[in-house]
């Protein structure tokens, strides 16, 4: 039945449910956008994290292990990375050879 400005209370309430349902969708969108936003932060922090720190990649037959800068894509550590400090010690040891693209030992020792 129409209410007094001539509009029944099913349509009032049909204008209603498409009202919510698109500011429904615009909260979904934004959740969307939120979402993307925090995986790229996440993986900008990885990479960051990453490129301040170190990994090895182990010996295998016929080849000396070597040691790598965090972001390096030569070899992708399965492992947790080393500590600048770690990197130190790497180096010294005699079976651990530095990569020659990523050259892990600018900056960790004095040339």
């Amino acid at each position: 039945m129409p209410g007094p400005e001539g509009i029944s209370d099913l349509d009032k309430n049909r204008a209603l449910a498409d009202w919510l349902e698109w500011q429904l969708r615009q909260v979904r969108n934004r959740i969307r956008e939120l979402e993307i936003k925090e995986q790229q932060e996440t993986r900008a922090r990885e990479r960051a994290r990453a490129e301040q720190s170190w990994k090895i990649q182990p010996k295998r037959s016929g080849e000396t292990a070597m040691l790598h800068r965090g972001g390096c894509t030569l070899y992708s550590a399965h492992l947790g990375f080393l500590t600048r400090d770690e990197a130190i010690i790497a180096l010294a040891e005699p079976d651990i050879e530095p990569c020659q693209i990523c050259a892990p030992q600018t900056g960790l020792v004095d040339d």
